[in-house]
């Protein structure tokens, strides 16, 4: 155990839905597994009132609903639940913080504190736990996004928690970097040479990035509907995917080294043409063979804002000058699918050609959700006596995570990223110039959609978007991995 964790934990939001499905779930998994302190106390706040014991009996409805039953522990199920305490809080006044550091005591062994909150009540909630004791030195902060709706608001809220906090003792989640496949994208990569003299712009054709999703609104309509795909899913969880993948190899497996990399890959972004995008919203359809009702059906109200997102981007770099990153990501698509796909270049040269042998460029999928795997596609020979050519097929090398580590506890994401907060180790963690360097690229992409007018165009649930989406990698000579 890091001898940097802290002795207490403070959860933000600890009756909502975030703490219900991912928080509590993760650190009852770290409990279990005593990768925690026995003495960790754990504190719950939120707007409404709630005892300890009642705070407790939530917590357990929510482990008996979300656990995997091979999980459920009742010993120390119950062990878990002494850990935790509940203090309400109105975090839009001043006047309860000092009731919360009473509440969570002595804090001289450090804590860590999870803030899930509206933007709007970052500033009066950092102002709060200055004024209270709760950002001393040995305090460190988690903020669980949105951060900011733009480059500006986004500023405001890094000065806000930066005024009480240093940047050292500011840890910013995107929990796709806790996903076990993202961080084996930097193992692949820079723990075998096999990989990295290929990749570049000599042996890479080009690299698509999917992220789509097959629900619909889910009970989040007014966040949604003021956010839209763009801001929801490419400004963080995507942009650190393009990072990762196209980052120059770090001088050592640390934060700074990693982060310093992956800002100068989003510093090198280039700006997207209106050429480049494509924004959707879906209509009605069938998603699994439900049918589904559009967008502005399941809003209540007419919108523009878009559900799908494409985006042809690039990295103006020696490594990457001349290779597309497609982007591309949507809600009621054909598949729920996580994925980074690494299309390699074609042999220079088709000795088999004479033979009949057909060959296709080799290509690596690196599969986040629903199952994890990396798959490299290579070229084989079917076997026969070839008197009518040489059969050629294209077969998977198979790394699939979940068969090659069966023995393995499988881990969701917050488990890792909370026990790194506990501890103070922020690899994983996001830097404020990464965050403003995505926000800037947004904002432009933002800015070109209000100047030039783009369309918002209809898709039926259920599709892998609208036919734009298609073509704007088809035109290429291309096409997406579906």
């Amino acid at each position: 155990m890091n001898d940097g964790s802290s002795s207490a934990l403070l959860l933000f939001g600890a009756t909502g839905d975030l703490a219900r499905r991912m928080l509590l779930p993760s650190l009852y998994a770290l409990h279990e597994d005593e990768l925690i302190r026995p003495g960790l106390r754990i504190v719950g706040t939120a707007r409404s009132e709630h005892s300890d014991e009642e705070f407790r009996e939530m917590a357990k409805a929510a482990l008996d609903e979300f656990l995997p039953a091979d999980r459920k522990d009742d010993a120390k199920l119950g062990t878990f639940l002494k850990r935790l305490s509940y203090q309400a809080l109105d975090a839009s006044t001043i006047e309860g913080f000092d009731d919360l550091a009473k509440k969570v005591g002595d804090t001289s062994g450090g804590l860590s504190i999870f803030l899930s909150t509206a933007p709007f009540l970052f500033e009066p909630t950092i102002k709060g736990l200055s004024q209270s004791g709760l950002a001393h030195p040995g305090v460190r902060i988690g903020l669980e996004k949105p951060l900011g709706e733009d480059l500006e608001s986004s500023r405001v809220i890094n000065d806000a928690v930066g005024s009480a906090f240093s940047e050292d003792r500011i840890f910013r989640i995107d929990h796709y970097l806790g996903k076990e496949t993202v961080q084996n994208l930097m193992v692949l990569r820079f723990a075998n040479m096999m990989f990295e003299p290929l990749w570049n712009a000599h042996g890479i054709d080009h690299v698509q990035i999917t992220i789509s999703e097959t629900v619909g609104l889910e009970g989040r309509k007014g966040f949604y509907d003021d956010t839209g795909a763009l801001r929801d899913m490419v400004q963080n969880h995507m942009l650190q995917l393009v990072a990762l993948t196209a980052m120059e190899p770090p001088a050592d497996y640390d934060a700074t080294s990693i982060r310093d990399e992956k800002v100068k890959v989003l510093r090198a972004l280039r700006p997207v043409g209106a050429d480049e995008m494509v924004r959707g919203q879906y209509a009605k359809g069938a998603v699994g063979g439900t049918a589904v009702k559009g967008y502005v059906e399941d809003l209540g109200a007419p919108s523009e804002t878009e559900t799908f997102v494409a985006l042809k981007a690039h990295v103006d770099n020696w490594r990457w000058q001349g290779v597309p990153f497609y982007l591309r990501t949507g809600k009621r698509m054909a598949e729920r699918r996580s994925e980074i796909v690494v299309q390699f270049k074609e042999v220079p040269h088709n000795i088999f050609a004479q033979r009949q042998g057909k060959l296709r460029a080799n290509r690596l999928v690196i599969r986040l959700q629903p199952e994890e795997y990396v798959r490299l596609q290579v070229m084989a020979k079917e076997p026969s006596l070839d008197r009518e050519g040489i059969l050629l097929r294209e077969v998977p090398l198979d790394l699939s995570l979940t068969q090659a580590f069966a023995k393995a506890r499988r881990r969701i994401a917050y488990e890792r990223l909370l026990l790194d907060l506990i501890e103070g180790e922020q690899t994983l963690f996001v830097r404020r110039d990464e965050v403003e360097a995505q926000w800037r690229w947004v904002d432009a992409i933002r800015k070109t959609w209000r100047d030039d007018d783009v369309e918002v165009k209809s898709y039926p649930a259920g599709s892998w978007g609208p036919n734009a989406g298609i073509a704007l990698v088809a035109r290429d000579g291309r096409s997406w991995n579906d």
